[in-house]
């Protein structure tokens, strides 16, 4: 008898596709498994896009990564995550998240661009109805956006889950695009009086402001004091 067989690992990229693959700037592609995860785990807004009623509609609202699953947080009276439950069919969507890394200022208003990072997913949204997989999805939303605050908060009751929304896409038809570097004017601007160069963006946290109906000798946890 042939006994369990090893996991097999997931490829080091994921494959190209049709949808995938830009028309534009094609050399800015990417599709390294760990890019794309980093550039994932490093945010938690993502824009769910869709089709409603024969027209686009593109929603912002909450992520997280497991393994090769996003999970994605709304509510049930949401069209996108009702229809997203019907029975086995899903629901068709285009998952977006960018982050903005410098302004470009070129001397030239043409050339005027930004340094990104942005990951699109191609997929079927299915609605998580697992209860167990519901609630582990839900800590790891709120742990995504803040590391260790799920053990920190009453878990939610049956009400607060049964309003609550889950959407499950998996990470199979997915690329990355990225821009870095510097300003690429033309050779005949190079001389002229305006400044260029790269005004760099970075993602900051202030001090926590603490509710003023904190019980008495409440402190500032660690893991707020650690972002």
């Amino acid at each position: 008898m042939q006994g369990p067989q090893p996991r097999q690992r997931p490829a080091a990229t994921y494959p190209p596709t049709e949808r995938t693959v830009p028309t534009r700037s094609p050399d800015r592609a990417a599709y390294d498994r760990e890019l794309v995860h980093a550039i994932l785990d490093e945010g938690y807004v993502c824009h769910l896009g869709f089709v409603r009623d024969g027209a686009p509609v593109v929603l912002p609202t909450l992520y997280c990564r497991v393994g090769e699953v996003l999970y994605v947080h709304g509510s049930t009276g949401s069209r996108p995550l009702r229809a997203a439950g019907r029975a086995d069919q899903g629901l068709p969507v285009c998952l977006t998240v960018t982050h903005v890394d410098g302004l470009v200022l070129a001397r030239s208003a043409f050339h005027h661009s930004v340094n990104y990072r942005s990951v699109v997913v191609h997929g079927l949204a299915y609605d998580v109805t697992d209860p167990e997989e519901k609630r582990q999805a839900l800590d790891a939303l709120v742990d995504h956006v803040v590391p260790g605050r799920a053990a920190d908060s009453r878990p939610a009751s049956k009400k607060e889950l049964a309003a609550t929304a889950v959407i499950r896409l998996e990470l199979d038809e997915v690329s990355a695009k990225l821009r870095t570097g510097g300003v690429n004017d033309e050779p005949e601007d190079l001389a002229l009086p305006h400044w260029a160069g790269v005004v760099p963006l970075s993602k900051g946290y202030d001090t926590p402001l603490a509710d003023p109906d904190l019980a008495p000798g409440t402190e500032l946890p660690g893991y707020l004091t650690a972002l």
